[in-house]
């Protein structure tokens, strides 16, 4: 005799099978141990796209390591294994120029990429992965303007996050910004600010944050702490006469991304080269760390030229910086930084992704590397990390 199924035992058994794949996706976005992070140091680089500008990278939900890049044809290079080698260029976008804030959905395992037609303000398409980055569709997304009806821009941030503590968990949060009177001339770079978006319902609907509480900042960077605080980095372009705008800016949101406070200057971390008044794109990340909020910060660490690539180690949330390391003495300019996630192949990495050479190259390291480094001064490294 054939079996037999009711209606209610159907939806019973989707209902088990939903419920899984979100445990399964939940799972791979937890914290875990330092001890994967640890071990032998060990840092690899390997050349990825040999062309254009405007990295991102980050790890999907399966541990798959997406490096995107593009100013004219918008790409993404898949790893299997952890970054260990990378499938050949998928193309994203025909046309246009990679908006940063390449997003992670932790809740569904989608990915995001934003694409702007020309340097903007210009119009934006957003492109959606449902096969972890295999395929890519338009997406119909609705951005709306800020409380004060200010259009909100991408180019060229660091990548998205999902949330993942306090009343905002699952919120989908990616820095952006305005270009207030126009991108040039220079005289415009006052009317410039940076601020963040945010949805709560898969990245369907975005509404912007408050300005950044410094006016002349460009692409910036976020992390969520352990306590749920956002932690906001990032570049400036201009600042008032006598303010020092070759130093990273910063500041702190205690509502999901909504509002920021505590705006101010980060002395120990550049800006890009200190030559000029004008900064350079970096790389952020927190790891993956239960009860610890340990962040790697990149940019280079010249006098002169974008060179000179080096990571630098916070302990506290970014509080302090005590420790940074060289990690590519040559050609080094915007760079995206992400981390494995526990229980994938993915897992103990941290992975930068720098333009460098007319193209890009990815680094993948540890904790362990980077504890060899230098002593900034700034604050101690934890006792239990001191070499």
């Amino acid at each position: 005799m054939k079996p037999s199924f009711h209606i209610s035992q159907l939806i019973s058994l989707a209902g088990l099978i939903l419920l899984f794949g979100q445990a399964g996706l939940s799972e791979n976005a937890q914290e875990a141990s330092l001890d994967p992070l640890l071990g032998d140091p060990v840092v690899e680089i390997q050349t990825v796209f040999e062309d254009e500008r405007f990295p991102n990278v980050v790890v999907s939900t399966k541990g798959t390591v997406l490096a995107t890049f593009g100013r004219k044809t918008l790409r993404v290079c898949r790893s299997e294994d952890g970054g260990k080698t990378w499938g050949e260029p998928i193309r994203i976008a025909e046309s246009g120029i990679h908006g940063g804030g390449t997003t992670v959905d932790e809740n569904t395992g989608d990915i995001l990429v934003f694409v702007e037609d020309e340097h903007p303000p210009a119009p934006l398409t957003v492109y959606r992965s449902q096969d972890d980055g295999k395929t890519w569709l338009v997406d119909n997304v609705t951005i709306h303007p800020d409380s004060e009806g200010r259009e909100v821009s991408m180019h060229m941030n660091e990548h998205g996050i999902t949330l993942r503590h306090g009343q905002h968990k699952g919120r989908l949060l990616r820095p952006s910004r305005h270009y207030g009177e126009g991108n040039r001339p220079e005289s415009l770079f006052p009317t410039h600010f940076t601020n963040a978006i945010y949805s709560d319902d898969g990245g369907k609907n975005w509404k912007a944050s408050d300005p950044f509480p410094h006016m002349g900042t460009g692409e910036a960077a976020v992390v969520e702490l352990s306590d749920g605080r956002i932690y906001y980095n990032s570049r400036r372009h201009w600042a008032p006469e006598n303010v020092d705008s070759r130093r990273r800016w910063i500041a702190w949101s205690d509502d999901g991304g909504e509002t920021w406070q505590d705006g101010g200057i980060c002395e120990v971390l550049p800006d890009g080269a200190q030559d000029r008044d004008y900064g350079c794109m970096g790389g952020l990340v927190r790891l993956p760390v239960k009860g610890r909020d340990i962040l790697f910060y990149s940019n280079c660490d010249s006098d002169t030229g974008r060179k000179q690539g080096t990571i630098w180690g916070s302990f506290d949330g970014g509080k302090t910086w005590p420790i940074k390391r060289l990690i590519y003495e040559g050609s080094f300019a915007y760079s995206s930084m992400s981390v494995g996630r526990p229980g994938t192949v993915s897992e103990g990495w941290v992975y930068l992704h720098v333009e460098s050479d007319k193209g890009s190259k990815v680094a993948r390291f540890n904790l362990s590397w980077l504890l060899e480094g230098k002593l900034t001064g700034d604050g101690n490294v934890p006792a239990d990390l001191a070499q």
